[in-house]
């Protein structure tokens, strides 16, 4: 083999490696940054139930607010895994429900439903979320991106009050849907309302900043 050949094999085979390091590039870095944004969005459900306010038989947490944020900021696939790996982990143990208590027996109590209802809630946000941030930049687009995410955050609500109360009759009150909307919907729409309005302003805040940053995972 003359110099020549080998010079251009050497030259061939440094660009392979180039390329391949820079393919193992593309798919670590998002990767990494999806790893991190679900870290991030267990971090914030966990702080939500911890802020807690005792109620009976369904306290009062921030844990909706976060769930709103989560699946708004993350979108439908990191927002439902961030609550996947926030359910599993108190179904071993974590303190990270309400009070900073864990394990399965808080699923099957009275507040499981409205733990499993994060799921679809997560999902909602998350698909009316990244519609919002494709409308645009004309005149009309924020105020039709805000009302895009008060329907999300509506249909979020319903979703968790959807698991939330039927469970809620099974495991409390002897079967009473009457009653469990009493104990475990009315005292809590107010409530529900303000942190529906305060996760709209978050998300739409924070969808613009990470759009802006090249950071919207959406």
């Amino acid at each position: 083999m003359d110099s020549g050949s080998w010079q251009g094999g050497e030259a061939t085979v440094v660009r392979t490696r180039h390329l391949a390091g820079d393919l193992r590039s593309e798919v670590v870095r998002p990767a990494a940054l999806g790893a991190v944004l679900v870290a991030a969005g267990v971090a914030a459900l966990v702080a939500g139930a911890w802020l807690t306010v005792p109620f009976y038989p369904v306290p009062l947490t921030m844990q909706t607010l976060a769930v709103l944020v989560v699946g708004g900021l993350l979108g439908p696939k990191l927002g439902v895994a961030a609550v996947t790996s926030y359910l599993a982990l108190g179904l071993c143990g974590a303190p990270v429900f309400h009070g900073g208590i864990g394990g399965p027996a808080v699923l099957l109590g009275p507040t499981g439903g409205y733990l499993i209802g994060f799921l679809p809630a997560a999902l909602l946000m998350g698909v009316v979320a990244r519609w919002a941030t494709s409308l645009g930049s004309s005149r009309s687009a924020p105020v039709r991106r805000i009302a895009l995410l008060a329907v999300g955050a509506l249909l979020a609500e319903i979703a968790i009050y959807a698991t939330g109360v039927p469970w809620l009759a099974v495991t409390f009150t002897g079967g009473s849907v009457g009653r469990a909307i009493a104990l475990g919907v009315t005292p809590y729409l107010l409530g529900d309302l303000l942190k529906m309005a305060v996760a709209i302003g978050a998300v739409a805040s924070g969808a613009r900043a990470l759009d802006r940053w090249g950071r919207l995972p959406f």
